[in-house]
């Protein structure tokens, strides 16, 4: 279990850079996640570990790759239904010890119609990871009511899922977002939830909630749906990483740009 979490998030700092890749669960062909393979493979190299499900992970990545994997083994619901937290474990644990992750997640939807659902399935998915040895991360989703949701809400989910037995929560920066990490006993990673404005967006974000407590992010759309993704992630890196401040941040998107640019055209 250890072993597998210092795949994750890594020893020598604590933190961690994760990239999400597990949208079309429920979402289909998203922009630009139309071809798994073909958005990975120029980002992966700077991502501390990759998220998806296991049908992109057998079909679109490279055994060879060696960045660790955060299965997503919850789903159910499309974006056809106005209710997304009807959800039911989809991949066996030990179906994940056989595709060698470093770690598992699934939603939980706490305040909704089928909260206890999702809890327990966290539990029961929590006791399969005990025996495989296999760490569990708990994502409070929030559907489409993100607007609604502050710090006392997502520091009530957060820790609803710690107290379950998640090893590692994924939560959505807010207002007031330390209390939501002083009040969780285990990690807390940030997502980047819809796509950003601008790139000054994205980094206040990373660097504001690594500020109050988080000890990474798991960002996809605002990654590759951006038009220089690789320039992104290696100053979301830098942040998480280097202790880069926003301006720090920004110059090293804007050099990246340049510098990968020039490479193309040559």
């Amino acid at each position: 279990m250890s072993n597998r979490l210092s795949r994750m998030i890594k020893p020598s700092d604590g933190k961690s850079v994760m990239l999400a890749c597990d949208h079309g669960y429920f979402m289909g062909p998203t922009h630009n996640l139309e071809n798994p393979r073909k958005t990975i493979e120029p980002i992966i190299p700077y991502a501390d570990t990759l998220s998806v499900t296991r049908g992109v992970l057998r079909s679109s990545v490279d055994p060879k790759w060696d960045t660790p994997i955060l299965l997503r083994v919850s789903g159910g619901a499309s974006v056809l239904n106005d209710d997304l937290s009807n959800e039911e474990i989809t991949t066996s644990m030990k179906d994940a010890a056989r595709l060698n992750v470093a770690a598992v997640a699934i939603s939980i939807f706490v305040g909704t119609a089928h909260e206890k659902q999702s809890l327990v399935n966290l539990s029961k998915l929590v006791d399969e990871g005990e025996d495989y040895g296999i760490p569990v991360m708990a994502i409070t989703a929030v559907g489409k009511e993100l607007e609604k949701r502050d710090a006392k809400y997502l520091a009530l989910a957060t820790r609803l899922g710690a107290e379950i037995g998640a090893k590692v929560v994924k939560t959505y920066y807010c207002e007031n977002f330390s209390k939501v990490a002083n009040g969780c006993p285990v990690p807390v990673v940030v997502a980047g939830g819809p796509k950003l404005k601008t790139e000054a967006d994205i980094f206040n974000l990373v660097y504001n909630a690594l500020d109050e407590g988080a000890i990474g992010v798991d960002m996809g759309r605002n990654i590759w749906q951006n038009e220089h993704p690789v320039a992104v992630i290696k100053a979301i890196r830098a942040i998480v990483h280097e202790n880069a401040t926003v301006k720090e941040a920004q110059q090293v998107f804007e050099d990246n740009k340049k510098s990968i640019k020039a490479e193309l055209e040559n």
